[in-house]
């Protein structure tokens, strides 16, 4: 925008220029011959009483003062054919002058003009000077160099005017499209300083409204979460007591342990909806995390004969999702394995940094692999799943600026790779 509005200020002012210098550059061209001609008729004029008077030696020797000064030739043609100063042709237009009219004749080298002189011994006499073509546009390329100079000088004006006026509008737009992109990243807090044009004001003002009004969205909307959450603790309280009413055991046991993770899960719904809302910066270190999940879930795939490979970075390797969100994502991958793939199918687990910060996890079975070309979209599924996992594992990775793949093993089961960015800060 800033080059466009330099170039429609060179276009216009160029144009400007050019209706004001060119009439004017001619006009200097004309004003520099017709002063030329006009010194050149006052020389031939202050001649003529002298030769009306017929003093022979007073008119040569005007004459010849005439032809060492370093105005224009000077010749006088007597009406006795006596040709007195430098010699030139008695052409038509001396013959016509002869007859006692003054006239001014343009020729290719320039000038000539005749002056008739009635009344002097003999009958008319005629004083001719010659003004060359130098002579008549002498001075001319100077003004023209001089109004080139002061048209560029406008010009180069006019740009650094439109260049300021450029920025006064860019700068506040530039902003707002700043403010626009932080709002896009999840930075709610972000506001514009309204400034430039009454119209791009009104354009911050309305974004910072859309802003507030979308903050006061979000947190309706989790503190309605966190709301529904709370009310799930009675009747996991309720699922506990029973639990605990069926005495020891081995079922119990797992039973319990199923029910504690429901609670966990329930309190971290409470507490991530209110982290959100205080704007918290979310971070953990991703093989602490993955190795307890891995760790977690090995008990079962003992059960079931699964083999596990477990491939773990060096930490602490920092990544912008939080502990439990990781959590989250881990089981999601590791359930998927158990749940689509027959028992005793070996699985690997792998945790690597990334090159521009943040880790990748990679985990890949050796099952039948994926079979719907639509696994990765929201409620799509198989089997008696919600199809929700993969997608909760999507939104957590590109939250934390990362993404989600998923395709072929080396061995011919399912991979799914998932790319979770560094901390922001």
């Amino acid at each position: 925008m800033r080059g466009r509005l330099a170039l429609l200020a060179v276009a216009t002012t160029s144009l400007v220029l050019v209706a004001f210098l060119v009439p004017l550059a001619v006009l200097v061209d004309t004003v520099a011959a017709e002063r030329a001609t006009a010194s050149a008729v006052a020389t031939a004029h202050s001649m003529a009483p002298v030769v009306a008077l017929g003093d022979l030696d007073a008119l040569e020797a005007l004459v010849n003062q005439a032809s060492v000064s370093t105005g224009p030739p000077v010749t006088v043609f007597l009406p006795d054919g006596t040709l007195l100063g430098p010699t030139a042709p008695r052409g038509p237009a001396v013959e016509l002058a002869a007859r006692g009219r003054s006239i001014t004749v343009e020729t290719p080298q320039g000038r000539e003009i005749l002056v008739a002189v009635q009344g002097g011994p003999g009958g008319t006499a005629v004083i001719r000077t010659f003004v060359d073509a130098e002579r008549l546009r002498r001075g001319v390329g100077r003004s023209w160099l001089v109004l080139g100079l002061i048209g560029l000088a406008l010009l180069a004006v006019s740009v650094a005017v439109a260049d300021r006026l450029a920025l006064s509008l860019i700068q506040p737009v530039t902003q707002v499209a700043g403010v626009s992109r932080r709002l896009a990243g999840g930075d709610l807090d972000a506001r514009v300083d309204p400034a430039g044009p009454p119209e791009i004001r009104d354009v911050g003002g309305a974004l910072n409204l859309l802003a507030a009004r979308i903050r006061e969205l979000l947190a309706h909307e989790r503190e309605a979460v966190a709301d529904l959450s709370h009310r799930l603790r009675t009747p996991v309280t309720a699922l506990r007591l029973e639990v605990e009413s069926l005495g020891e055991g081995d079922r119990s046991g797992r039973v319990g342990e199923a029910v504690d993770a429901v609670e966990r899960t329930v309190s971290q719904v409470i507490r991530e909806a209110r982290r959100f809302d205080r704007g918290g910066v979310a971070r953990c270190d991703a093989p602490e995390v993955i190795a307890e999940r891995v760790a977690f879930w090995s008990a079962l795939a003992e059960e079931q004969d699964r083999p596990v490979r477990l491939r773990l970075a060096q930490g602490p390797l920092p990544v912008g999702v939080s502990a439990q969100d990781l959590e989250v994502c881990a089981d999601v991958l590791l359930e998927n394995v158990f749940a689509h793939t027959p028992d005793g199918t070996a699985f690997t687990v792998e945790l690597a940094a990334r090159a521009r910060g943040g880790a990748c996890l990679v985990v890949s079975d050796e099952g039948p692999g994926i079979t719907r070309p639509d696994v990765l979209d929201r409620g799509a599924s198989g089997g008696a799943s919600t199809g929700l996992g993969l997608d909760i594992a999507r939104r957590t990775a590109e939250r934390s600026g990362g993404l989600l793949r998923a395709g072929a093993a080396a061995s011919g089961g399912a991979e799914i790779v998932v790319e979770f960015g560094p901390p922001l800060s």
